[in-house]
Formats: structure tokens, sequence, C-alpha cells
């Protein structure tokens, strides 16, 4: 019997065995996707209700949005009263984050669904400080950023022309809602300095020029003429529909947004004197852990405030040391006076086509796939927005339409040849142009989340952007095909890092020190700078612009940290090439993740 019932035995072994372990693959197919299904749904849930509020992040991140599934009616985020107080949503959103398994994810999702749970943590951590943000801060304010957007915003058809003038005819409450939430702020003592205030309403007066609109020379009705044209020449709209559209954005311009802006003004106005004169973020309540937070959020590092005051001490020494060096050896760089002639090119487009020839050696080549259509155009900032942008920008392109690129020069300070150079290596190649492209471009391949393009990380776009620009010096020496020019170039480098190092230091001193004027002076005279006009320009931008200069410069010394690490796992696998690879495949990251990635890149290169 025993032979018997083994014998039947091992039959329903073999019958039975397919079928548990059938079932075993499909308990485990079902649970792995479950939580894949539940994250996607988590990240197409949360792209669609940061950019469905807020057509005009919508317009700039996707040109084809309903290809994406997101259609809403055109609107500016307003501000309500007291939402600034509310913090139910981010902390929903990471309970469900939780309940889900990184294990049961791909790799790219594993990656993206780290990523957003630090994304998510910080994002409650400086949720307490609703009311530290100043939304129009002089140097980078909406009051001055919302014509730049709108100026830019793309006209691919009629409707979005209609979305565009919809916009205009929001922009009283949207600006009435950011003087409603000035006004809680100085109700809370949080309102910004009289100085501040004064710029602002100076801004206000002057942005919507109403002598300029009623000529119909303002640039917003000049760059929305042409925009139409662009539109009439490829038979997208009629010639009536352009005349009915240019009157209509004529009123919008003169009855709705001049009149906003002249109210915000008189807000501004009837607020001054809440505030007192520039000082650190803390001297406020709280605002030492509010910098603490700021700094973390804006430059994706996960060092200490005390790690990065010594970072930065030590390399603005190493800096000072080697500009020392670099004069003790050649004397004639500190007559040097002919800037123009270090650079010869006759164009702009020819650096930028001479800064792609140079590059070669140390980036890849743009993926081959998803092949694109590719342009970069560079114009000129207005003149009448001269005062208020950057001395360049770029314009990042929608995710899905990365060939249409534009770089902005302003030339209100006549930069010299060399200046300009570094400056386009910055913005186009290999910087900010190419960087986005070529991580983009690579995200779609992966079929990356597209939550990966909104998740914001600035020590990580502007630190390889002054990553590259630093390396642009060594481009220029090259190219000026001259030893004592080289050695000129070498010098402005290392004196752009010493200053870049020293503001950033500042920043930390006075926002976290409690460093005033006064101090500030002090420490400016000992580096150089005496003129006292001078020393309270630069003490008053940092005041109103925190972490702003940490944002480019730490994340540029992350960056070099990183390479240094890259070059000693990798051993005889390093180049420079392949380190550049890897930080654009990564994509847009903190730096927490970037280093996680490096380990990984060691295993797959061993």
């Amino acid at each position: 019997m025993f032979s018997f019932a083994s014998k039947h035995f091992k039959h329903l072994i073999y019958i039975l065995l397919p079928v548990f372990l059938l079932s075993v693959v499909f308990v485990v197919f079902f649970l792995l996707g479950k939580d894949s299904r539940t994250f996607h749904k988590l990240c197409s849930d949360l792209c669609l209700s940061e950019l469905s509020g807020d057509t005009l992040s919508l317009h700039y991140t996707l040109a084809y949005p309903e290809d994406y599934g997101i259609s809403c009616d055109p609107c500016l985020p307003c501000y309500q009263a007291d939402e600034a107080s509310s913090s139910d949503e981010t902390s929903s959103l990471a309970d469900l984050l939780s309940s889900i398994s990184p294990d049961h994810l791909s790799a790219e999702d594993a990656y993206t669904y780290d990523l957003l749970t630090r994304y998510l943590a910080l994002q409650e951590k400086g949720s307490r400080f609703a009311y530290y943000p100043e939304p129009l801060s002089p140097s980078s304010g909406m009051q001055s950023g919302l014509p730049i957007l709108l100026s830019d915003y793309t006209f691919r058809s009629a409707q979005d022309v209609e979305d565009y003038l919809a916009l205009l005819d929001q922009t009283d409450e949207y600006f009435g809602s950011l003087a409603a939430y000035e006004k809680e702020k100085a109700a809370k003592g949080l309102f910004m300095s009289d100085p501040s205030a004064r710029k602002i309403i100076t801004q206000c007066t002057s942005l919507m020029d109403p002598s300029s609109l009623h000529a119909g020379d303002h640039f917003l009705c000049k760059t929305f003429e042409e925009r139409l044209n662009s539109l009439l020449a490829q038979n997208k709209i009629t010639p009536e529909e352009k005349e009915q559209f240019l009157s209509e954005n004529d009123r919008l311009l003169t009855t709705v947004m001049a009149p906003a802006y002249e109210r915000l003004a008189d807000s501004f106005t009837l607020l001054s004197g809440s505030g007192s004169d520039p000082k650190g973020l803390c001297a406020l309540p709280d605002g030492k852990d509010y910098y603490a937070y700021l700094l973390e959020r804006s430059t994706g590092s996960f060092r200490s405030i005390s790690e990065l005051k010594s970072l930065l001490f030590a390399d603005f020494q190493q800096n000072y040391t080697s500009l020392l060096t670099l004069l003790q050896a050649n004397p004639d760089v500190l007559s040097f006076q002919d800037e123009d002639s270090i650079l010869s090119f006759p164009s702009e487009g020819a650096m930028l086509a001479d800064l792609q020839a140079q590059m070669k050696k140390d980036f890849p080549d743009f993926p081959k796939e998803p092949a694109i259509s590719f342009s970069c155009k560079i114009k000129r900032v207005s003149p009448a927005m001269e005062p208020y942008c950057s001395p360049a920008y770029y314009l990042t392109p929608p995710v899905d339409d990365l060939g249409n690129n534009i770089i902005y020069i302003n030339h209100r300070n006549q930069p010299d040849s060399l200046t300009l150079y570094t400056t386009l290596a910055h913005e186009g190649y290999p910087g900010h142009l190419y960087q986005t492209v070529y991580s983009q471009l690579c995200l779609q391949n992966r079929n990356a989340p597209l939550i990966r393009s909104l998740l914001h990380y600035g020590g990580y776009v502007e630190g390889w952007a002054l990553y590259v620009e630093d390396l642009s010096y060594s481009y220029a020496a090259s190219a000026s095909g001259d030893s004592t020019k080289a050695a000129y170039v070498e010098a402005c480098r290392l004196n752009r890092n010493l200053q870049l190092s020293l503001y950033s230091l500042l920043d930390i001193a006075i926002h976290y020190d409690g460093a005033d004027l006064q101090k500030t002076s002090s420490i400016l005279s000992k580096a150089g700078i005496t003129d006292p006009s001078a020393a309270r320009a630069i003490y008053e931008y940092i005041a109103e612009e925190p972490a702003t200069y940490p944002k480019y410069y730490v994340g540029f010394l992350e960056l070099c940290l990183l390479k240094q690490e890259a070059r000693t796992l990798w051993g005889q696998n390093y180049s420079d090439k392949l380190f550049h690879q890897f930080v654009l495949e990564t994509g847009p990251s903190d730096f927490t993740g970037l280093w996680d990635r490096l380990a990984l890149w060691e295993q797959k290169l061993s």
C-alpha cells in the first residue's frame, strides 16, 4: 500500500506543482502589479493636481496636455485666505506613498519613489513656515516674473491665444490674492522691509507704464502681435481673428492688468511700515529653522549648515591660494585691460558653435531616440524688462516639445566677450539647454513618470550650469590662443569662484548667524569691496533672496565632490565623459539620490 500511495502521490505532485507555481507567480504578479498601478495613479493624480490649477505651469510643462489626459479651463493659481496653513494634502500623499512597497516597483519607478518620498517629507517640513516665502520679492517676484512668462507664452493654436487672454483677464484677481497674502504676513509680523517694499512699488509703476500701453509699444503689445503674425503665417488664424485678438489684448492690458498693478502698488504703500530695515531670516521667529529648511530645499544637499560652512570656507581658501599663485607667476595679468580682445567671435551663435565643438571631448552626444527636430534661438531681453531680468536665462521648453529652445541675453550691462561666452555655456552648451534636453530624452526613453519633470531640484539644475560654466573658462582659454590671455581667463575663473563662495558664506552669515549690514560690510572690505553703496546692495540682495547663491555654488561643489567619489569608485573605468553621462542620465535629483545611484553605477561598470 505504501508503494501504491507513494506512486499516486508522486503523480499528484506532478499535477499540483505546476498549479502551485502558477498560483505563486499569479499572486506575486498581482502584488507587484497592484503597487505599480497604485504608484502610477498617485503620480498621475499629483501631476493633475499640480498642473490643472495653474495654466502657466501647464503650458510651460506640456505643449499638448490633451495627450496626457489633462484638460482644464485657463486659470492663474490665486491664493485663498488661510490656505497657507493647510498641509493635509501633503500628509495624505505621503501616507499613500508609504503604503506602497518600492520593492514591488521597477528600478525607474523605485528611484522616483525615493525622490518623491524625500520631496514630500521636505514639503511637509516646510508647511509650518507658510508665511515665510516671498512671492513678490524685488528680484524674483511674480510682479516681474508674470510679464516675462506672458511675453514668452507660446501660441501653437487659436485656443492658446484665447487661453492667454483669459489669463490676462484674471490678473486683477491674481495680484489681489497675493496682496491678501502679504496683508496676512504683515499681521503676523513677517512683512518685507520698507526698502524692499519701495522697490516693489517702483516696479509696479514702471512695468505697466500707461503711456507705453496707450501708444501700443509696450513689450506685451509687441510680443503678442509677433506671435499672432506667426500663427497667421501658418494659416492657423485669419486676418480678422488677428485684429479681434489685438483689440482684446489692448483692452485687457489697459483695463485689467494695468489697474491690477496700480492696486498692488497701493496695497504695498499701505503695508509699508509693517516691516523694518533689511534683516536675515534668523531675526524672525523660527527663522533659523526656516532657513535650514530653505537651504536644504534649494540646494538638494543633505549636509548640515556647519558642514556647508566648512566646505565653502575650504573652497574659498583654495581658490584664493590658486589665484595668488597664478598672479605671482603671471604679473602681466594684473595690468591686462583689453577684455574684448580675449575672444573674437562674430556673433553669439558662433560662440555657441565653438562651445558645442569643444565640449565633444568631455560630454556625450544627445541620445538618438526619441528623434527630435532641434533648434535654438538667441533673443535679446526687451529693454523695458532689462532692469528686472537676470543677465541671461534659458527658457525651458515643454517636455513634449524639446526641439524649440530659446536663450535670452540681457544687454543692459553690455557683457564683454569672455562673460558672454561663459554665460552662453551656462545657459546653452553644455549648460541648461544641453542638460534639459539630454535628461528629458533619457527620462522619456525609460518611460519615467511625468512627475519627474515637475519635481524641481535647484541644486542639480543650477549646480550643473555653474559646473559647466566653470569648465568653459578652459574652453575660452583655448580659443584665446595666447598664454597671457589664457592666464587672464584662469584668473577670471578663480575670481568668479571666490565671489560666489564668499556670497554663499555671507548668505549663511546673514540668515543663520545674524550678520547685519555693518558686519557684512566688514567682511566684504576684507575681500576688497570697500564701497559702502556696493556693500549695501550686496547685503540687501542676499537679505531679500535667501539661499539663492548657495543654490548655485553648493550645487556646484556637490557635483565636484560627486565627481571625486566617482573617480575613486570607478577606478580605471572613470572618465569625465562617463561621469557627465551618469549625472545627465540620472536626471534632476537631490544629491542623496545621486550618491545612491553612483554606487549602483560602480556595480554596473565593474
